[in-house]
């Protein structure tokens, strides 16, 4: 059996820096992993099967599930059929901003590419979605274009993290399509927590006009002693606060269980 982990995905910031005539949205964001994420089990089968558990699994269909898609279109590519059973074990929300699902088939292709001994065809990431060739890195990288472009960046401190979804499901393009405003220029620079904490996120107020709840969210987590950086990720629900180390993110989670009265998932771990 072949094991992959499927790590979360956090957009550190996130610049809508222009627009493609084809109506796609054009990105500039510092993209880091938490060590909190889903697991992909692989294994060799007479047929494809796709089995889901864990505690967000009643959230997704397996027929239409990015993981079957990745499997039948990899195996496709290389002319053979998709015989594996594969079990993904779902441990984050669902259409959370965290690229759940992206990271599920990225974890797909590498445990494949493993199983079959062939290399990922280049176009195939993309072709699966925007998130998908950030997520198949799966390791601090600078994500530009429509989430196409990846340049790998050094290794993160080992900030800790506390990632907190209000449990509702945002759909990307609702939030896209909420956004008003002109674009942001592009701006890079070191990444450090106090460049970070100046810089922003583009989507965070069209989120929150959807769904308020993200912002008791980011006013929860501000209010965190130790959070020195606060944020929404990707197109949300989820947001983030960074600490100096994983101590500190694990007794800003545990103050913050013990705050909040809403059913909100809250999990701690640190960046990689």
């Amino acid at each position: 059996m072949i094991l992959e982990a499927a790590r979360a995905k956090l957009n550190l910031a996130l610049r809508v820096v222009g627009r493609r005539a084809d109506g796609y949205h054009l990105l500039e964001s510092p993209v880091a992993f938490a060590d909190i994420g889903d697991t992909i089990a692989i294994e060799p089968a007479r047929a494809f099967a796709l089995t889901l558990d864990g505690p967000f699994a009643p959230g997704l269909e397996t027929a239409e599930n990015l993981v079957a898609r990745a499997a039948r279109e990899f195996a496709a590519r290389l002319g053979r059929t998709p015989d594996v059973a594969i079990r993904l074990t779902k441990n984050l929300p669902v259409a959370s901003g965290i690229g759940g699902g992206s990271a599920d088939a990225a974890a797909t292709l590498r445990g494949l590419s493993r199983l079959w001994g062939a290399g990922i065809p280049a176009d195939l990431p993309a072709a699966l979605g925007a998130d998908v060739p950030v997520c198949l890195a799966g390791r601090a990288a600078w994500m530009s274009g429509i989430g196409e472009i990846v340049e790998p960046l050094a290794a993160m401190p080992p900030w800790g993290v506390v990632l907190v979804n209000p449990g509702i499901a945002l759909a990307t393009p609702r939030v896209f399509a909420a956004r008003r405003g002109g674009f942001s220029a592009p701006g890079r620079g070191a990444v450090t927590l106090e460049r970070l904490a100046e810089d922003r996120n583009d989507l965070e107020t069209a989120a929150i006009g959807l769904v308020p709840a993200i912002g008791d969210v980011l006013g929860a987590l501000r209010a965190v002693p130790g959070a020195r950086v606060v944020r929404m990720s990707g197109s949300g629900a989820t947001c983030f606060a960074l600490f100096d180390d994983r101590a500190a993110a694990r007794a800003g989670a545990s103050a913050l269980k013990s705050a909040v009265t809403s059913a909100w998932w809250i999990a701690a771990g640190a960046v990689a």
